[in-house]
């Protein structure tokens, strides 16, 4: 990313409830980390660095790599009843590869009004937020109680991929908001044309 040129800030469409399917979100309706600019956006925005981390060292390589492990999370999160079976082993094994980099040093520091405010301790690696990312999909891949809350949309053409902190686990779309209006929408309509009939 070139000096002086400042990013959007990252404006979730939601919060999937993890870190790995708020990264599968970022494909859908369209691509959101095709440059540079965008996936730095997302990184803060999603908290994989405390807010005003320089990301001035990212280059063209970063979203590559960043769309390469959503692919493979993406195939190891639907499973491999969905996915291609001859390529969710070779997800699997890339998964765990990426997770095996340290992570990010973080560090406490006193804040402008004193306070402790979290920094990382140098300029963060792709491969250090790669493995946080990479680390987040294997906890919920190895946790049963959290696999089973895991979730697609209901939402008409919404791969959108989420889990379900709901009371009594019965969320049905990623966003009422969006999807949820939509299915209101078009059942009301339904309702409208069956009662002029």
């Amino acid at each position: 990313m070139a000096l002086g040129t400042a990013t959007a800030p990252y404006e979730p469409r939601f919060d999937a409830g993890r870190i790995c399917l708020d990264l599968l979100a970022t494909a859908h309706p369209a691509e959101q980390l095709g440059t540079v600019g965008p996936l730095c956006a997302w990184i803060t925005g999603a908290g994989l660095v405390p807010a005003r981390t320089p990301l001035d060292h990212a280059d063209a390589s970063w979203p590559v790599r960043f769309r390469e492990l959503r692919g493979h999370v993406d195939r190891l999160v639907r499973g491999p009843a969905v996915a291609d079976p001859a390529s969710y082993g070779p997800a699997l094994g890339r998964v765990n590869e990426i997770a095996g980099t340290a992570p990010p040093v973080p560090r406490a520091v006193r804040g402008e009004d004193g306070t402790l405010v979290r920094e990382l301790a140098g300029a963060p690696a792709c491969a250090a937020l790669l493995a946080v990312v990479a680390r987040d999909a294997v906890e919920l891949l190895t946790d049963p109680v959290a696999r089973a809350a895991v979730r697609q949309c209901e939402g008409d053409n919404c791969p959108i991929v989420y889990l379900d902190t709901s009371r009594g686990r019965r969320r049905r779309w990623c966003s009422s908001e969006v999807c949820g209006n939509r299915e209101r929408v078009a059942r009301h309509r339904r309702r409208a044309a069956l009662a002029r009939a």
